[in-house]
């Protein structure tokens, strides 16, 4: 089905689970007052490893969201998802009736799956035991079983589907929701990204690839994007999650808005399997996809005030985005606040655009820009105003979350203040 004229889109709840929170409200302060959640690894023994900090999510009872049976069938990304999803439900204040659930749906990205979950069984069966391998080991490890229990949690009959794209995957999957309510008839979606991969095969991965940080005496400070000394990503886990409500569905129950979804761009780089082309022409195809998405509820490139960078604190990634961020605004761009919040949190791979939409629906919601961390040598092809190391007041009309994955696959979603298109 299709609508004959573009609806609106209200983001109307939030859950979260990341390395500095639990819920919303202490992620947000955390973000806020740039207090990192980057620390020895403690899921594994390390000591072996070039990289043996990671940003982790600490104090998690799965318990609190499912009980203790269904809990020891999940990898944590299924946990954090279901935790994350049941806190945006409540925070919306939606009854999945009968007749909504063949309306409403979930789209949820993912990374890598359960790789915790890989392992472990991988091991039962290099013992020499393959009898003992778990009944559950498929159905824990796959990836779309994160959206797939999300969904039999509310019996959301609409579409239920996974996004794949690496770490572009959270962004992916609110853009599709986003387009499934606007343009084809459905009326709720919940939709983010979850991961949980902290594991010592990703590690080593990630090591053999120089991709994530070693500065290992000093965890807090390993995301530095855009600073000159970075030498690559902190790597995180946990879920971000939105509940998207068709706009004036929302309002005639007085729901409590915090933006507007007004657009979506994707593309691809068709250039390297992990790297982006140093012209940034991925990027800047997504960013003007999404500025053009957006142009139909109003929105001109002079209405983004804030943007939430990927900013993953590897070399080229963080000099690419911003030669991209460049070329698509010019002038413009040396005026508008752009921030990593992933020098807080570290970079959550799929679960990545999930927690950043739901953070910038909170800079339109509370009228504050969190700041980029560890920014004390900035990168001269990184000279953009990057927020550095304090929070700042201000109340932007729109913003843009950029999100770039593996593959070359790019995503990036503007989200409106409330009532300002």
């Amino acid at each position: 089905m299709r609508n004959a004229s573009p609806k609106k889109v209200a983001v109307v709840g939030l859950g979260v689970v990341s390395p500095v929170g639990l819920d919303v409200e202490s992620t947000w302060a955390a973000v806020l007052r740039g207090v990192s959640g980057a620390g020895p690894i403690t899921k594994f023994d390390a000591s072996s490893l070039k990289t043996r900090i990671a940003a982790e999510v600490k104090g998690f009872n799965p318990e609190l969201y499912v009980d203790k049976k269904a809990a020891r069938r999940q990898d944590a990304f299924i946990q954090y998802a279901l935790a994350a999803s049941k806190m945006a439900m409540a925070d919306s204040g939606l009854i999945i009736d009968e007749e909504l659930a063949k309306k409403a749906g979930c789209v949820i990205g993912c990374g890598l799956g359960g790789l915790t979950t890989i392992e472990a069984n991988h091991s039962i069966l290099t013992s020499g035991r393959p009898d003992r391998i778990s009944p559950f080991f498929i159905p824990m490890m796959i990836g779309n079983m994160a959206a797939g229990l999300v969904g039999v949690e509310y019996q959301l009959r609409g579409p239920n589907l996974m996004v794949g794209t690496a770490c572009a995957a959270g962004t992916h999957a609110v853009g599709q929701a986003f387009w499934l309510i606007r343009d084809h008839g459905y009326e709720v979606m919940l939709c983010g990204g979850a991961e949980a991969v902290i594991t010592p095969l990703a590690v080593a991965g990630f090591n053999s690839m120089k991709a994530i940080s070693t500065r290992n005496a000093e965890p807090e400070k390993a995301s530095r994007p855009f600073d000159l000394n970075r030498d690559g990503f902190v790597i995180g886990e946990g879920a971000g999650i939105l509940v998207l409500e068709e706009w004036s569905r929302a309002e005639a129950r007085g729901a409590k808005i915090y933006a507007e979804v007004l657009g979506f761009g994707a593309s691809g780089d068709a250039f390297h399997f992990t790297a982006p082309p140093e012209d940034g022409l991925g990027a800047i195809l997504a960013m003007e996809a999404a500025l053009e998405d957006a142009a139909q509820r109003g929105l001109t490139k002079a209405d983004i005030g804030y943007v939430n960078a990927h900013g993953t604190s590897t070399d080229i990634n963080d000099a690419v985005e911003t030669r991209a961020l460049r070329t698509v605004f010019g002038k413009m761009a040396e005026k508008i606040p752009v921030s990593s919040t992933k020098s807080v949190t570290g970079h959550l791979l799929g679960a990545a655009g999930g927690l950043e939409a739901a953070i910038s629906a909170l800079v339109l919601d509370r009228g504050q820009i969190p700041p980029t961390m560890n920014l004390d040598d900035p990168d001269p092809r990184c000279d953009l105003d990057y927020v550095p190391k304090v929070a700042r007041t201000l109340k932007p009309k729109a913003v843009m979350s950029d999100s770039f994955g593996f593959g070359g696959t790019n995503g990036v979603l503007i989200l409106g203040a409330p009532g300002a298109f």
